[in-house]
């Protein structure tokens, strides 16, 4: 007898610290499991650890509005609960005749009207950030193509193109055996075999566009998500704030390999962008020549 007490008080514990660790996580917003390379990690229960300012808001607006619509369903689940049981059949053996209650209607109406006000101010100016886009150190254009990415620096930024596809297992094993990639650089179905890069700190102008189907360029990171839509050119912007390398994916279903179309995107310092910049001229100089070219930035 004494033995199944035990048992059972060691799994109410477990329950109980099982319980404290999801509201911990709930209240926190699962920072703490963010990946700090911008990729996902086992059991991670939030967004990644931003690394722009732009993702650094969705972040606090995603995590505001869960307190606010958790401390709303516990608000509805106790009035329900309250309901079924004090105007229960037995507690209330002759009903009440009531109707309607003017007050209280007019609470219900504007207290939610209220609520969507306040939720909604933040959420216009998170929306503004992301779509009006401030003047740009560099401009960088994307193209997606089934099934990878095409990246063009412009002329005055390198004038040269290169394409960026998924690395296999067997590409990635050799990388990390041979020393030229650490493991957590080329993650399974995320590596790829030429990474974009830019300097930290700097505004980065990114014109997207696709070459056959539709496809999405999005890096949660960065707080990115834009269609990539053939025979039209649309804009974002981003700001890294940080170094490292960040990892998304295409987020729109383009066809049989669209699980394996990574992006790759490396932020370091404005001394080591110089130094790849004239790397690449070279490891990726073209055939015939011919300059990159981008949309022009009218106003700039």
């Amino acid at each position: 007898m004494r033995g199944c007490n035990n048992r059972v008080q060691g799994r109410w514990s477990a329950i109980k610290a099982a319980v404290l660790a999801m509201l911990a996580s709930l209240m926190t917003g699962g920072l703490a499991q963010a990946a700090p390379n911008g990729q996902p990690q086992p059991r991670q229960m939030n967004l990644p650890e931003p690394a722009t300012t732009k993702m650094a808001d969705i972040v606090w607006f995603h995590n505001g509005l869960l307190v606010l619509i958790t401390a709303i369903s516990i608000f509805v689940l106790v009035l329900l609960v309250y309901a079924c049981w004090r105007f229960s059949a037995k507690r209330n053996p002759v009903p009440s005749k009531l109707t309607h209650h003017t007050g209280l209607e007019v609470a219900w109406t504007i207290i939610p009207v209220l609520i969507l006000v306040v939720v909604a101010i933040p959420s216009f100016r998170i929306l503004r950030d992301q779509l009006v886009i401030p003047p740009s150190d560099i401009t960088l254009k994307v193209t997606g193509k089934q099934w990878y990415w095409s990246w063009e620096y412009p002329k005055d930024g390198g004038g040269f193109g290169f394409d960026s596809l998924m690395l296999d297992d067997k590409q990635r094993l050799e990388l990390v055996n041979s020393g030229k990639a650490k493991a957590e650089e080329v993650p399974r179905l995320l590596g790829v075999d030429n990474e974009a890069v830019v300097p930290v700190g700097k505004i980065v102008r990114l014109q997207v566009t696709a070459a056959d189907v539709i496809h999405k360029f999005a890096l949660p990171a960065f707080g990115l998500k834009i269609d990539a839509i053939p025979g039209r050119l649309n804009e974002t912007w981003f700001k890294a704030e940080k170094e490292g390398l960040y990892f998304g994916q295409c987020s729109f279903i383009c066809g049989q390999n669209h699980a394996y179309m990574p992006i790759a995107i490396r932020v370091v310092s404005a001394e080591r962008y110089a130094a790849w910049l004239a790397e690449s001229q070279k490891k990726f100089a073209r055939l015939d020549a011919a300059p990159t070219k981008v949309a022009a930035v009218i106003g700039q």
